[in-house]
């Protein structure tokens, strides 16, 4: 899968799990842009693993981990790539 189609998807995603966030800016800083909390990030972290059948560790569901969407998507990414 290319980086534009996993975007594309992970937006999608991102639509269906949090369907009051309209227009989402990858690059945006999701908390204060977004108002995304801890929770949600947790809601959206377990629809990614299981669309794109990877799994998150502990440490990676904290939400200080991520400061804009882009971040979820770039490990996404590389969970993808280690699959292969």
């Amino acid at each position: 899968m290319d980086k534009q189609q996993l975007e594309q998807e992970f937006i999608s995603l991102v639509g269906e799990v949090m369907p009051e966030l309209t227009d989402v800016d990858l690059k945006a800083d999701f908390v204060s842009e977004y108002g995304v909390n801890s929770i949600s990030i947790i809601r959206l972290i377990v629809a990614v693993e299981e669309k794109f059948e990877v799994s998150f560790t502990d440490y990676e569901l904290a939400l200080e981990g991520y400061k804009c969407f882009g971040d979820v998507v770039a490990l996404i990414e590389k969970k993808l790539d280690d699959k292969e």
